[in-house]
């Protein structure tokens, strides 16, 4: 049931979802880490959620499988988003790994899906470079 109720939450977070919406799901100190982030505490996590909507035009997290075992829930979701003053669509796949407390609430979500592919590869300079990497490594 837990994790039914937090895909809901992570589904359906948007620009205006305040912070006591956030409060009714993490931890006070739950721990939050993504390719770019690593932060510790409620008011952070929600800064981070809220600084995706200012960046990005429509980001949107799509679950797509859930797997719970005892107090740890592992989501993979699509995150569907813009750049801003872009037209063009981008999706990328992830995994979160969500660990819960007794009182059900997240005390950990790690974030699990390739930054250099789904950004960095789709700013022009850097896309470049990226991929002549990724060819000098491929065998």
């Amino acid at each position: 049931m837990r994790a039914l109720n937090y895909a809901s939450f992570f589904e359906n977070i948007n620009s205006n979802t305040p912070l006591t919406e956030y409060e009714k799901v993490f931890d006070t100190n739950a721990k939050f880490k993504d390719p770019f982030h690593e932060v510790v505490g409620l008011d952070k996590i929600f800064t981070i959620f809220a600084d995706m909507y200012v960046k990005l035009d429509n980001p949107k997290f799509i679950v797509t499988e859930i797997v719970e075992q005892n107090h740890i829930v592992y989501i993979r979701w699509d995150f569907q988003f813009s750049f801003k003053n872009s037209t063009t669509k981008e999706t990328f796949e992830g995994v979160s790994r969500v660990e819960f407390n007794e009182k059900d609430k997240v005390i950990s979500h790690i974030d699990y899906w390739d930054s250099a592919s789904n950004v960095y590869e789709k700013i022009p300079i850097v896309s470049s470079f990226i991929k002549f990497i990724k060819q000098k490594i491929k065998s």
